[in-house]
């Protein structure tokens, strides 16, 4: 996602309901956790169970904002349930489990929770079919005092981070539990329903209606599903691989819209140069929607959307470089806890260093310099920590701009060959799952045979300019080795609260 002011989701300092201890024999049900334990967003995510697929089945009236119909989840439980929660916001109608009614409260608290207590406790290991039923206006619901919901003249945008799934859908919403999706939204026959992945078909059973049908069949992450409806002008086509290519324009761009296609069309040869450096691109179809709606950009799965007021001025693939880097860094490869947000937006933002140089723009190693020697030491900009910035600066400048320069730090010291190396055998390695930062050092001193704790901590952990820019030494003796990195109090934690794909 490209850096923007944003409404943010209200920080509640409320611990985590604690896993059961292992090993206990008959142990009775218990409820499942509120929330993964992730330290930014206690209510994030939920424990209890594991999703694998969700079939939504919904119909939206755009003039009155009323959005119907069922989201069936399966899922299986990864422990003894007396009750678990859904991440949800919306009025609930009736919720099944395996065909049996079960009890519900909608949003608990205000805090986005469907606490749901079944007939019978579900022991664990079981394959459950979760069907919630619902209707409701999305646009006046509000989970921690906010919506993500965006409302236009002609339709609706369900596209936000970290959060914009409990407005359109119940489900488990932490990037630690992918799953597959069936979309299925029945609109008036003069807007589009779009979604990810591929248009499998459009159907009418009444008149006025077209139902849109779209399936995803890579592991994603319930925030980086997205709903868009409204007056779009749709684009089918097919990449030069043979993948499916759907793009869509908002119809109120005005003089935007050329700018808009000039950047957007270039999509796949845009993917086709970043496989070069990241590895395969990780999905079964690729595309972008433009709208007048929103003032940002997001790397939506397959299909990222992108604010209109990015092409005021004329094409701009810098910015299509860096929502599809997010394919293999924040997407194929999402963040185990949001905290590690830099694991996303730094090499999002590294891309468009690499997408400059390969068009003959500016190199990395200039770019990189320009931004370290343009941004004074007193700076507020460098007293934020890329690698744990906290959820009121989760998109700051210095996550993308300081998180480019570690990687360019990193390129340096370990070599080209080497460097490109740690990112496609990452690429690889945590394909459809998710990563930790930990992780990434570990994986870059394992492949480079250098030590490389030390560049970490400068660039990442430590609260001032670091002396030496991103162009500085490159010899194994720059950087000492340190025993650990500084992790958030709640690492452990989240480790073992949530069973992870």
């Amino acid at each position: 996602m490209r850096r923007t002011i944003r409404n943010g989701w209200a920080v509640v300092a409320a611990g985590v309901a604690s896993t059961l201890v292992a090993g206990v024999a008959a142990a009775a049900p218990a409820p499942g956790a509120s929330g993964v334990g992730d330290p930014y967003y206690p209510y994030a995510g939920n424990g209890g169970y594991d999703v694998s697929h969700y079939d939504i089945r919904l119909t939206y009236q755009p003039t009155t904002d009323v959005l119907s119909g069922t989201t069936t989840i399966l899922a299986t439980t990864t422990q003894d349930l007396s009750r678990f929660d859904l991440d949800f916001g919306l009025k609930t109608n009736s919720v099944l489990i395996d065909g049996v009614p079960a009890t519900f409260v909608s949003n608990e608290g205000g805090h986005g929770e469907l606490v749901v207590t079944p007939a019978r406790p579900l022991a664990k290991g079981r394959q459950v079919t979760i069907v919630v039923a619902y209707s409701d206006k999305p646009s006046t619901v509000l989970i921690e005092g906010i919506s993500t919901w965006k409302k236009t003249p002609d339709g609706a945008l369900a596209v936000d981070e970290p959060q914009s799934s409990p407005w359109w859908f119940p489900g488990n919403d932490h990037p630690t539990d992918k799953a597959t999706y069936d979309v299925s939204v029945e609109v008036p026959d003069d807007v589009v329903a779009l979604s990810n992945g591929n248009l499998v078909r459009q159907t009418k059973n009444r008149a006025g209606w077209t139902r849109w049908w779209w399936r995803s069949t890579q592991p994603q992450a319930t925030y980086l599903t997205s709903l868009e409806v409204g007056k779009f002008e749709l684009v089918r086509s097919t990449t030069p691989n043979g993948q499916p290519f759907i793009t869509a324009y908002d119809s109120d761009l005005g003089d935007s819209l050329g700018a808009a296609k000039a950047s957007v069309e270039r999509t796949p040869e845009i993917n086709e140069f970043l496989a070069t450096k990241f590895g395969p691109y990780p999905f079964e179809a690729q595309g972008g929607v433009v709208s007048d709606g929103l003032s940002f950009s997001l790397e939506n799965q397959t299909r990222p959307v992108y604010g209109a007021r990015n092409f005021a001025f004329g094409a701009n693939t810098s910015l299509i470089a860096h929502e599809n880097a997010h394919q293999w860094f924040g997407d194929s490869v999402a963040v185990g806890r949001w905290s590690d947000i830099w694991l996303n937006e730094g090499f999002a933002t590294y891309a468009q260093y690499l997408w400059s140089e390969h068009v003959g723009e500016g190199t990395a190693d200039e770019l990189a310099q320009y931004t370290y020697d343009r941004i004074p030491a007193t700076d507020p900009f460098w007293t934020v920590l890329p690698a744990n910035p906290g959820a009121d600066k989760q998109f700051d400048n210095a996550v993308y701009d300081r998180g480019a320069l570690t990687l360019h730090a990193l390129r340096k010291t370990v070599g080209d060959d080497k460097f490109f190396e740690i990112l496609k055998r990452w690429t690889t390695l945590k394909k459809g799952s998710t990563g930790l930062i930990t992780e990434f050092v570990a994986l870059a001193e394992q492949v480079s045979h250098k030590p490389l704790v030390s560049l970490f901590q400068t660039w990442l952990y430590t609260p001032t300019k670091p002396a030496v820019g991103p162009n500085g030494p490159t010899t194994t003796g720059a950087f000492s080795t340190t025993k650990t990195l500084a992790e958030p109090k709640s690492f452990k934690q989240i480790q073992a609260a949530h069973h992870q794909h």
